[in-house]
């Protein structure tokens, strides 16, 4: 189904659309969920997720990583945008504005490639159980407890394990790992 969804985008056909609706939502609104707690916020941000896979089609790369995995990405994406122009009360013009004049020069740039590509083997080093915890909780940001009730154990072992995976990072990042 997802090929047959990717051809039907590509090939401009709506119908794509329809069919990655029907067979997406689910994990979409998994992903953006947790992200804005607000039925309303949340239909607008699928729509506005739609529109970037209907003109962003060209970009995914099957190569480079599955079509789900490019899918979560643009909807946690997005989701972390509309937030963000919910929190700010501004408009997107604004945010586009805004972003565009407060950007990072050159080195600032390079320095954070550099903490990225560094946070990025730390995380290789972990295990796959392990590295999943780490990405529920920061990266998709979902609540302790969403995370508790999907892999049936309590808030505080969910907790307790999140604390040790970051001092093992902090230490592998040269922190001191006691934080």
């Amino acid at each position: 189904m997802e090929r047959e969804i990717i051809h039907l985008i590509k090939s401009r056909d709506e119908k794509g659309i329809t069919e990655l609706l029907v067979h997406c939502t689910p994990l979409i609104n998994y992903i953006i969920s947790p992200i804005l707690e607000n039925p309303a916020d949340r239909d607008e941000c699928l729509s506005e997720i739609s529109m970037k896979v209907w003109n962003k089609i060209e970009q995914y790369d099957e190569a480079k990583g599955s079509f789900n995995g490019w899918l979560t990405a643009i909807a946690r994406n997005t989701a972390l945008n509309k937030a963000k122009q919910i929190k700010n009360n501004l408009s997107t013009e604004e945010i586009h504005t805004e972003t565009a004049s407060d950007s990072p020069g050159p080195e600032e740039i390079l320095l954070q490639r550099e903490k990225e590509k560094a946070l990025k083997n730390a995380l290789n080093t972990l295990s796959g159980k392990d590295k999943e915890l780490f990405y529920r909780k920061y990266y998709y940001m979902q609540s302790t407890a969403q995370i508790a009730r999907e892999l049936s154990t309590t808030e505080r072992a969910v907790e307790g394990k999140l604390y040790r995976i970051k001092k093992k990072l902090r230490k592998i990042l040269g922190g001191d790992g006691n934080g």
